[in-house]
């Protein structure tokens, strides 16, 4: 059993939602640093003791209640992945000529694929290698991409000079009108 001030400690924790200094705490809670320390030593001890999904840790930015590394997993399934719109327009280029050299998809995305690249990589969307044949990277779309977007197989890429091709080869073939 915790006590009141580790309670309401825990409560700030959680409203707040991010991680918070011990200054901050303190004033929330409204008491000195030293009944703050002591309370979060008592919440990081009841929560290391309890077999629950979250836990109170200090990170470089203060300390959080947050949920424990093995339900990382279950949070990626859960929760919707947040794209920017260029994220996103880059994530398409790549499934829809994967694989891709990041060279040629600068190319046609801009600079901007030097930021999301390595966030749709982190998110386990894209797969970076370094290409045999150049000094690029080699980029192609990850099962989790297809289970994440419900896709089973992308279409062939389009080549349009086939297309016109044959539409030209059908026009050629096609017989004249009679005239009348």
């Amino acid at each position: 059993m915790i006590t009141g001030t580790a309670n309401k400690i825990e409560a700030i924790l959680y409203l707040k939602g991010k991680p918070l200094s011990l200054g901050e705490i303190a004033e929330y809670a409204a008491c000195d640093r030293a009944t703050v320390e002591s309370g979060i030593i008592e919440l990081i001890d009841n929560y290391a003791h309890r077999d629950g999904a979250l836990e109170v840790v200090e990170t470089p930015a203060g300390f959080c209640l947050q949920l424990r590394s093995d339900f990382h997993e279950l949070v990626q399934t859960m929760i919707p992945v947040e794209l920017g719109l260029g994220a996103l327009r880059t994530l398409a280029a790549i499934a829809l000529n994967s694989p891709i050299l990041q060279s040629d998809l600068i190319n046609v995305r801009g600079s901007g694929v030097y930021q999301h690249v390595p966030e749709l990589v982190e998110l386990g969307f894209v797969r970076k290698r370094r290409d045999n044949e150049s000094r690029s990277y080699s980029l192609q779309i990850t099962p989790k991409f297809h289970q994440y977007f419900q896709i089973e197989q992308l279409p062939e890429p389009f080549d349009r000079s086939q297309e016109e091709r044959q539409l030209e080869l059908d026009f050629k073939t096609e017989p004249e009108p009679e005239p009348q």
